[in-house]
């Protein structure tokens, strides 16, 4: 999965370098979250905490 964001005043998504590697808070931006090969959007343009509650979702059951 990859995990992208943006600044609500951009229009292009760029590759999610870690949270600490921002230069403003999280609620500044807007995430998204698509597969491996970058053809499907698993959660269009929301906030971070829903964005990664779905993340860890996706995780959880693709070890079970």
């Amino acid at each position: 999965m990859v995990l992208q964001y943006k600044l609500k005043s951009e229009k292009r998504w760029k590759k999610y370098p870690g949270k600490d590697k921002l230069k403003f808070p999280v609620t500044k931006y807007d995430f998204r979250l698509l597969n491996e090969a970058k053809t499907k959007i698993l959660v269009d343009k929301s906030n971070y905490a829903k964005v990664m509650k779905r993340f860890r979702q996706i995780e959880f059951f693709k070890r079970r």
